[in-house]
């Protein structure tokens, strides 16, 4: 984001005469977050009585990960004496007028490789130099990029969260314009998908690495493994009401994964079944981007929709025995 690229200041919260809120946030995720809040005080206001209870959590780090808050609170004894059975969390703006409902999230691999080389000057011809065994590996990342677009331009009916995406996001290596360096480092940004077998997918970078040359290796930063989805079916009590309430809204919805990370995985990961979903439709995707907005309708329609189904998913009753 950068504040002078933005039509109104970003935490100004300006509404313009079409009555678009433009503020950081307004999508992602201070929106939602005042939604909760706002459908709550409206279910108390009326002296709603739910069967179950109703727990809002704002915890620090999502956007880094969340391992030093959702991550750590899930292992506390205080969010275990919660018993929670359900989460709802965030999911993102739609262009159409369908909602898009998350169910899963791709496992994310912070890839580091290591290509040591033989150093020397540059008006050299040395072999082994560590810039062909950068090379190697590019080329086969984006051999492997493309298969994953490919099945995207294939298949409509796919979206980013059912393929594998891979992104170099940094390069390092060399201090002198006319030194060959001894060694180029560079990051790759893997989101994996539910369907890859992570064992072959780690398989393959190495058979990579081992073609790239002598010395090349890697080291995964951030490995996680998968973690099941959340089921939309018959056997989520939870889905079942959200679904009924969704349907009786008269709201599209389009189930898919999540093409980046939230903290449901955590809850996901300690059983607990969890949808992410933002009442936004119709809406330029602009999360994390200059004139971030969301319109005065559209904020204030999803508020009526987090009233209905907050009271349909308390409402479902206790099936353990």
């Amino acid at each position: 984001m950068q504040e002078d690229k933005w039509t109104y200041k970003p935490f100004s919260a300006h509404m313009d005469e079409q009555g678009n809120i433009y503020a950081r946030g307004a999508q992602d995720m201070k929106s939602v977050g005042i939604q909760y809040l706002e459908a709550i005080r409206w279910l108390m206001s009326k002296g709603v009585t739910l069967r179950r209870t109703l727990h809002v959590t704002f915890v620090p780090d999502e956007e880094i990960g969340g391992k030093d808050g959702m991550a750590v609170f899930v292992k506390t004894n205080l969010f275990k004496n919660l018993n929670v059975c359900f989460a709802l969390d965030e999911g993102m703006a739609s262009e159409t007028d369908v909602f898009a409902l998350y169910y899963g999230e791709r496992s994310i691999w912070q890839v580091m490789f290591y290509c040591p080389g033989h150093t020397g000057h540059g008006s050299l011809l040395l072999e082994n130099t560590p810039g062909e065994k950068v090379a190697y590996l590019l080329k086969k990342i984006y051999e492997f990029r493309k298969t994953q677009q490919d099945k995207l331009t294939d298949n409509p009916d796919m979206t980013l969260g059912d393929v594998t995406t891979v992104n170099v996001t940094k390069l390092n290596g060399g201090v002198q314009n006319n030194v060959i360096p001894p060694e180029f480092t560079f990051v790759m940004d893997s989101r994996i998908a539910l369907s890859v077998d992570l064992q072959k997918y780690e398989e393959m970078l190495n058979r990579w690495c081992q073609e790239a040359g002598q010395g090349v290796h890697f080291k995964v930063d951030k490995k996680q493994m998968h973690i099941p989805a959340t089921k939309l079916d018959a056997t989520n009590p939870f889905w079942m009401a959200f679904k009924e309430v969704t349907d009786r809204l008269g709201l599209k919805l389009k189930p898919q994964v999540f093409p980046g990370g939230t903290d449901s995985r955590y809850l996901r990961a300690v059983g607990i079944p969890a949808l992410g979903f933002s009442p936004i439709n119709n809406t330029p995707i602009l999360l994390h981007d200059n004139d971030e907005f969301l319109n005065r309708c559209t904020f204030v329609r999803g508020i009526r929709y987090y009233c209905d189904i907050l009271q349909q998913v308390a409402e479902v009753e206790e099936r353990s025995g």
